[in-house]
């Protein structure tokens, strides 16, 4: 897929667009890229979408933005400039998955329907990392907050270590090849680490994005039943934490990276939930 570019919310965002139709926003997570899409993007062109999924910020080909934000606001006005932009109007829809999902959630009633992939709602998260074995699989979280964690993501076999950790038996090989061209350098790896800096607080808020009223909307949640990340039992409940009108459903077989895994299935799910476009 050609790798094409639009300016949007101060930032020239890189992505790859295939098909005709309404918009349906595909957004992915860490260590990945808008190549995690390859699988679902053609079943939605297919279906009679114009999917675009863009390398979030910092991500290259993506710029590293000069505001250095990468707090929940800014991706979320991330997402209402490219909705914008791209020209998507009330047909559009949302796919997240990992970081994709902090934007989809506060963003899903823009849209005519949303996705999320492998990570709860908030609400499912509250008390995640009170649980000592999701600590043990959090530790990449705490270890990002130091002064060493660039140098220990850029280590050999680091990010192989968490593909093969949370998605068990899936070969990776292709898609850290994608990895390595997108956060390889130093300012897009310190970039990709900037997320969870923001998250905890480590690094202050920018300021530049202002937080919004959210626009809730429902949600189609998706978990892997043998998540190595984010374990499966906290999305037991992750239906009771998403807006009416909500689904949530455990996907056997799979990992963290799902929709790489188990393609077929989720794109059936998520083509189901979405619908024709329209």
């Amino acid at each position: 897929m050609e790798i094409r570019t639009i300016h949007a919310n101060g930032v020239e965002f890189a992505y790859l667009a295939m098909g005709e139709g309404p918009l349906a926003l595909c957004l992915h997570g860490f260590p990945d890229t808008a190549h995690t899409w390859r699988h679902l993007m053609p079943a939605l062109a297919e279906r009679g979408y114009r999917a675009v999924a863009p390398f979030m910020r910092g991500y290259a080909p993506t710029e590293v933005p000069a505001d250095g934000a990468y707090e929940d606001a800014a991706l979320v006005a991330d997402v209402r400039a490219l909705h914008e932009e791209l020209g998507g109007d009330e047909s559009a829809v949302v796919i997240g998955h990992d970081w994709g999902t902090f934007p989809v959630y506060p963003t899903a009633g823009r849209f005519r329907r949303a996705v999320a992939l492998a990570v709860p709602p908030p609400g499912s998260l509250a008390t995640a990392f009170l649980d000592y074995e999701q600590l043990k699989r959090s530790f990449y979280i705490f270890l990002f907050q130091t002064g060493v964690a660039e140098v220990a993501a850029a280590s050999p076999g680091f990010l192989e270590g968490l593909w093969r950790d949370w998605s068990p038996g899936y070969d990776a090989g292709e898609d850290l090849e994608f990895v390595r061209r997108s956060i390889g350098e130093p300012a897009n790896l310190g970039a990709a680490i900037g997320y969870y800096r923001a998250m905890l607080g480590t690094t202050p808020r920018s300021g530049r994005h202002p937080a919004v009223e959210p626009e809730p909307g429902p949600v189609l949640y998706l978990h892997g039943a043998q998540d190595g990340c984010l374990s499966a039992e906290l999305a037991k409940d992750a239906a009771s934490h998403l807006p009416p009108g909500s689904r949530a459903e455990l996907v056997a077989g799979a990992g963290h990276f799902l929709h790489l895994e188990r393609p077929a299935e989720v794109n059936r799910l998520i083509l189901d939930w979405l619908g024709p476009a329209s």
